[in-house]
């Protein structure tokens, strides 16, 4: 599926895991994610490859498969957010550990360009404030969403992924191409 063809407008939400859930590999989690995503008010108009990616910080933890999805909804930002955390915990998604290995996690990249500053740790911040730093994030955006423009910055996403240290790239690959 093909997302956006203009700079702002869509509505961007990035997957990952790296640990398995009840019977599912990381691959087959996200895939089930979607369909959970997809009964909560949100329809998936444009699905990015799977990617393969080292964990971070620890790369001895198993690696990450990452997505991106483009989706269309009336929900307000915050909505959207309380929703992928509902699906989160349904795949028993644990924050004990910032950065650690988990089931299912799910980010609000990009909320139609909205620009929103948190005060704390627990109020969304939009668009993702690392999102424009993390190639697990930016490669696959750029399939369905090639003219992105960072909200804050202006910058495009040619521009953001060329910038990209070089950790942010190695051991990054696709693991199939994008159905148009």
């Amino acid at each position: 599926m093909r997302g956006s063809k203009t700079s702002s407008g869509g509505i961007y939400i990035a997957l990952g895991s790296n640990l398995p859930w009840q019977d599912c590999a990381p691959r087959d989690t996200l895939a089930r994610a979607l369909r959970v995503i997809e009964t909560s008010g949100m329809q998936v108009v444009a699905r990015s490859s799977d990617w393969s990616s080292p964990a971070w910080p620890d790369p001895a933890d198993p690696p990450y498969v990452n997505a991106v999805v483009e989706v269309a909804s009336e929900l307000d930002a915050p909505t959207v957010m309380a929703c992928l955390h509902q699906v989160e915990l349904a795949f028993d998604r644990q924050r004990d550990v910032r950065w650690g290995s988990r089931t299912l996690d799910l980010d609000l990249i990009d909320y139609r360009g909205e620009v929103r500053a948190a005060t704390d740790e627990t109020d969304l911040h939009l668009p993702h404030p690392r999102a424009t730093q993390r190639g697990f994030v930016l490669y696959p955006l750029i399939e369905i969403a090639p003219f992105w423009i960072d909200p804050v910055t202006g910058r495009d996403i040619n521009a953001l992924i060329d910038d990209l240290e070089p950790a942010s790239r190695n051991g990054l690959e696709q693991l199939q191409s994008v159905s148009v």
